[in-house]
C-alpha cells in the first residue's frame, strides 16, 4: 500500500507540500473565457448544419460539449502532475504519437477525407493523429534540448539533430498531406531552439532554408498554389479559391466595430466554409465586431505572457523549454488562424485553440494547459 501511494506521488507531485501554489488564474481564467465563447459560437454556427446534415440542430453542440467535458478531466489529471511525472510522458507521448501516424496508412484506420489522410478511425472515435504530434513534440524537445543546452551554441552538437528529428516528422505531416501541421511545428522548433540558447545566426540559415523546402512544396502542389494566388488577389478567384477568404471578409466587415449581435450574423448561413472550425473567428468578428475579436486576442495574449513568466521564472531546463513550448503551441497557433481569417498569409487550416469545432484538436489544447498549469503550480521560490 505504502509503494502503491510513493508512486502515485511520484507521478503526481504532493499536493500538499509546503509552497506549491494554487492553479495560476492568469492561465485557466482566460482559457475558461475562451472555452466558454468556443461553446456558445459552436452552437452559433452548427445550428442549421446540424438540422441539415442530421436533422439534430444540437448534435455538433453536443459533441463539442462532450469533448469539452473529455478535455476538462484531462487538464485536471495533467495540473496536478509533478516535474518528474512530465518528464515520464516524454517517451509514451512520442511513441504513441508515432504509432498514430504510422497507423493512418492501415487500410480501414486511416480516414481519407478531401484527398488528405489526417484521420485515424478506432471504433467509434476519429482521431486527428497531428494535433497529438503537435503536443509530444513539444515534451520531446523540451526534454532533447534541456539535456543539451551546454551544445546549443555548436550547430553539429546541438540544433542539427532537432532539425533532422522534426525533419523526418514533416516529410511524414507532408505526405498526407498537411501542410498547416508541418508550418506548426516547424515554427514550434525554431521558438524552442531559440529559447534553449542557439545561435540567431544558425536559426536565421536554417530559417532560410526551411522557407526554401516550404516554397518548393507550396508549388510542388496545385492546390497549394490556388490557395496563394486566392491569398494575393481572392477577388480574381472569387468563385473558386478565393471563395471562403471574400466570404470572411465580408463577414468581419459587416460586424464592424460592435458586430450585428450574437445570432444576427449571415456568414454563418453555410456561406463561410468551415465557419465552426477554421474560420470561427470570422463570425465572432461579425456578431461581436472588432471589440470581440479584441477581447477574444487580448484573452489569447494574457495566457502567452503568463506562460512565458513561467518559462521564466523556472530554473530547471527542462521544465522552463515545456513552459516555452506549450505556450508557444497555444498562442502561436491562435496567430496564425487570426492571421489567416484576416487574410495576413495563405490558408492553413488550423483550428482556433479553445474555440475551434473539434475533438482531437480541443483535447490537446486543454492538456497543453492542463501540463502548463502543473508547471505553474511550482513553488515560485526554491
Amino acid at each position: 500500500m505504502r509503494s502503491a501511494e510513493t508512486y502515485f506521488k511520484s507521478w503526481f507531485g504532493r499536493f500538499d507540500a509546503v509552497g506549491y501554489r494554487r492553479p495560476d488564474p492568469w492561465l485557466w481564467i482566460p482559457a475558461a473565457a475562451l472555452i466558454l465563447i468556443g461553446l456558445l459560437m459552436v452552437l452559433n454556427t452548427t445550428y442549421f448544419l446540424g438540422l441539415e446534415k442530421t436533422g439534430d440542430a444540437f448534435h455538433y453542440f453536443k459533441l463539442h460539449l462532450a469533448h469539452i467535458i473529455a478535455g476538462l478531466m484531462v487538464l485536471v489529471i495533467l495540473s496536478q502532475f509533478s516535474l518528474a511525472g512530465l518528464k515520464r510522458l516524454v517517451m509514451p507521448l512520442a511513441i504513441v504519437s508515432v504509432a498514430m501516424l504510422l497507423l493512418l496508412y492501415v487500410p480501414h484506420l486511416g480516414l481519407v477525407r478531401g484527398g488528405a489522410r489526417r484521420w485515424l478511425r478506432v471504433g467509434p472515435v476519429v482521431i486527428e493523429p497531428s494535433e497529438i504530434v503537435k503536443f509530444a513534440l513539444v515534451f520531446y524537445l523540451a526534454d532533447f534540448l534541456g539535456r543539451r543546452q551546454n551544445r546549443m551554441r555548436d550547430f553539429a552538437r546541438g540544433p542539427f539533430p532537432a532539425f533532422v528529428i522534426v525533419g523526418v516528422l514533416a516529410l511524414v505531416l507532408l505526405k498526407q498531406p498537411d501542410f498547416g501541421s508541418t508550418v506548426m511545428i516547424a515554427v514550434i522548433l525554431f521558438v524552442m531552439l531559440y529559447a534553449a540558447g542557439a545561435r540567431p545566426a544558425h536559426l536565421g540559415v536554417a530559417g532560410a532554408g526551411a522557407m526554401v523546402v516550404l516554397v518548393a512544396q507550396m508549388f510542388a502542389k496545385s492546390y497549394r498554389m490556388r490557395r496563394f494566388t486566392a491569398f494575393l488577389d481572392p477577388w480574381h478567384v472569387a468563385r473558386g479559391a478565393g471563395f471562403q477568404l471574400i466570404q470572411s471578409f465580408i463577414a468581419l466587415g459587416a460586424g464592424g466595430g460592435w458586430g450585428v449581435g450574437l445570432g444576427a450574423g449571415r456568414q454563418k448561413m453555410f456561406y463561410l466554409p468551415q465557419s465552426h472550425t477554421d474560420f470561427i473567428f470570422a463570425v465572432i468578428g461579425e456578431e461581436f465586431g472588432i471589440a470581440g475579436a479584441c477581447v477574444v486576442i487580448a484573452l489569447f495574449c494574457i495566457i502567452l505572457l503568463r506562460g512565458m513568466r513561467i518559462a521564466h521564472e523556472e530554473p530547471d531546463p527542462f521544465a522552463s523549454l515545456l513552459a516555452v513550448g506549450l505556450t508557444s503551441l497555444i498562442s502561436l497557433q491562435a496567430l496564425i488562424n487570426v492571421a489567416v481569417v484576416i487574410g495576413m498569409i495563405p490558408t492553413k487550416g488550423l483550428p482556433l485553440p479553445f474555440l475551434s469545432y473539434g475533438g482531437t484538436a480541443i483535447l490537446m489544447a486543454m492538456a497543453a494547459l492542463g501540463a502548463l498549469l502543473a508547471l505553474g503550480r511550482r513553488p515560485a521560490v526554491r
